[in-house]
């Protein structure tokens, strides 16, 4: 068993001293074993190269060389790309200007077609008012009409039972006539009574005409009221016509601008005649009939037009109270930064964005956005010189990191008032406005109200 170990040990030792030596020989074939030779003045020494000496030599060599050429292959491609990467930013900020001045050409235009639809608006109002005037003068007249072609019945039935009195008369006065001349005393008195009853007869034939000629004068005074009636009926309707068309366009752009900011238009109806619940002037409703008459069409319909005029000053005070305006003059400032989730220009971490800034121009007008009341106006951490407004319906707004504040605590203001002035104070990188708006203390997106603004103000 030994022996056979010992013979396999010898047999394996052998193959790999044959291996060795055709590695050697290999080596040798190639890489030839060389000398170098060290001369100096009083000695000479060499340094024998053995092939194995040479291999690792000219490997390293070959490392090297593919080494340098790989890396120069890096820096030339990182150059290349470097150089691609500055051509896509300068494309990109070509198309970024481009793109910013596609918004601001775009925003310019709503903001023309906000104007030409707020002077639309002024201009229906104003229709709206003078047809109102119109409308009550025509009632006025219809009624003084009616009022007319009753007299003038009554005028006329009177005429016409005199008439008949008068002819009952005239026969009485004949027949008795006839009896009086049947006796001789009668006959001796017929001259002066036929003169009598010529002179009667001939007044009562007078007074007769007289009165056909009233009479067809008041049918003829009826027949035009009639028709001048007819023509102030059809005024009348016209006026409603225009009336209703001119209020149901005032009222849709406004109904849909309060859909779009996500306030129902009932509830914010309902709470703006809670806080406005007088009523007088020309939109009072038209009384009707106290003396149990059911009212009649133009009544109803007026009464609907009045309470839909009514419901369109509930919609301007509603709209006068949440803000539906911009902070700023669009047209000398750009929007920097919007409503949401983004990287923060401090710390770089991610952070919601509670509102939307305005860059622009120190010193820049800030105006108030609503109606409201000044509840903060001074410094607080982080807002730097910060005023905020309270507004109906849980509305706030928020205007951040001003140089200059022009309102104070408790001071009422209207919308479009200056208010402050742009800045950069407190956590800012730049002069910008920081604008929220919060419903019931929760941030929402302020362009959801200066969109749903568009083409109505």
């Amino acid at each position: 068993m030994a022996a056979a170990l010992r013979w396999g040990w010898d047999k394996d030792q052998n193959v790999r001293t044959r291996l060795a030596i055709r590695i050697h020989a290999f080596l040798e074939s190639r890489f030839p074993e060389r000398r170098v030779f060290l001369k100096s003045d009083t000695d000479t020494r060499f340094v024998r190269l053995r092939p194995g000496t040479q291999l690792v030599a000219i490997s390293g060599v070959v490392l090297f060389v593919a080494w340098a050429i790989v890396a120069t292959a890096i820096v030339l491609m990182d150059s290349i790309g470097s150089g691609n990467f500055r051509e896509q930013a300068k494309r990109d900020q070509l198309t970024y200007r481009a793109r910013l001045n596609e918004i601001s050409n775009e925003r310019d235009t709503r903001a023309e077609e906000a104007l030409a639809a707020q002077q639309r608006f002024n201009a229906a109002l104003a229709q709206i008012s003078m047809m109102q005037s119109e409308l009550l003068s025509s009632e006025t007249r219809r009624q003084e009409l009616e009022t007319g072609i009753e007299v003038i019945q009554t005028t006329l039935r009177q005429t016409m039972t005199q008439r008949d009195g008068t002819r009952a008369e005239l026969e009485e006065l004949r027949e008795n006539t006839k009896e009086e001349w049947s006796t001789p005393l009668a006959a001796a008195a017929a001259p002066l009574q036929m003169d009598f009853l010529s002179t009667a007869l001939s007044e009562t034939a007078t007074e007769r005409d007289q009165i056909e000629a009233d009479a067809q004068d008041a049918l003829q005074q009826r027949a035009e009221m009639e028709l001048e009636l007819e023509l102030l009926n059809e005024r009348n309707d016209q006026i409603f016509r225009q009336l209703e068309e001119a209020v149901a366009v005032s009222v849709a752009p406004l109904d849909k601008m309060f859909k779009n900011a996500g306030m129902p238009p009932d509830r914010i109806l309902e709470q703006v005649r809670r806080g406005y619940s007088g009523q007088g002037g020309p939109l009072t409703p038209l009384a009707l009939s106290t003396r149990g008459e059911e009212p009649s069409a133009d009544e109803l319909r007026a009464n609907q037009i009045l309470n839909q005029l009514n419901q369109l000053n509930l919609y301007r005070m509603a709209a006068q109270q949440a803000p539906f305006a911009s902070p700023v003059n669009l047209n000398h400032v750009r929007q920097s930064s919007g409503y949401g989730y983004r990287r923060d220009p401090k710390t770089g971490g991610r952070r919601l964005h509670k509102g939307s800034d305005f860059a622009g121009r120190t010193g820049t007008d800030i105006f108030a956005t609503a109606d409201g009341i000044v509840t903060h106006a001074g410094w607080q951490s982080g807002y730097g010189k910060l005023v905020t407004i309270q507004h109906a319906f849980g509305i706030e707004t928020k205007y951040a990191h001003n140089s200059n504040l022009r309102v104070k605590v408790g001071q009422r203001v209207s919308r479009g008032d200056h208010i402050a002035d742009m800045g950069t104070t407190g956590r800012s990188t730049g002069t910008h406005l920081h604008y929220e708006v919060r419903v019931n203390g929760k941030p929402v997106n302020p362009m959801i109200y200066i969109k749903a603004a568009r083409n109505v103000f």
